[in-house]
């Protein structure tokens, strides 16, 4: 299998794709399900995709209200669990932050690579990486319901910066 050579996308890339991507990715499978994109979780799916960064609930409130909407927190909560629901989002459980997933065609656990120098975050969706935790589950007697791993490292940029220094 051929791997890409970072799993972050090049800082200077048009991140407009992507955004554009994920917005028409949601779309296609929230009608495939028969399931509501409202404005309201458009929009939120739309700010959690501005940066490859995670991004907190209220950061997400607090550009909404900036925008003129009458937004509160349960709002926002429950447009970010509809986008869970769907697949179209993840959340970080340790930064307690929201990313878009780039693959949302198909039901996977996630793996997260997080910088801790620039605060990007990548989806590594590696399935070995997933049958391996489910086997060791399994082998211990526990069922898996949901696993996502992230692990906090430097990314290629940062180390390159780092190593210039």
């Amino acid at each position: 299998m051929d791997l890409p050579a970072s799993a972050f996308p090049s800082p200077v890339h048009d991140h407009q794709d992507c955004v554009r991507a994920a917005l028409d990715a949601a779309e296609a499978k929230c009608e495939q399900r028969g399931a509501r994109l409202t404005s309201l979780r458009r929009r939120v799916l739309e700010l959690v995709w501005t940066s490859h960064e995670p991004v907190g609930a209220y950061a997400l409130l607090d550009t909404l209200k900036s925008e003129g909407q009458a937004a509160a927190p349960p709002t926002v909560y429950r447009a970010l669990d509809f986008l869970i629901e769907q697949g179209l989002v993840h959340r970080l459980e340790r930064l307690n932050a929201f990313v878009g997933c780039p693959r949302p065609e198909a039901s996977h656990s996630a793996q997260f690579l997080i910088c801790t120098a620039c605060g990007r975050a990548a989806e590594l969706d590696d399935p070995a990486i997933g049958q391996a935790v489910r086997q060791g589950a399994e082998a211990r007697g526990f069922s898996v319901g949901r696993q996502t791993i992230e692990v906090e490292g430097l990314c290629a940029d940062c180390q390159g910066t780092l190593q210039k220094k």
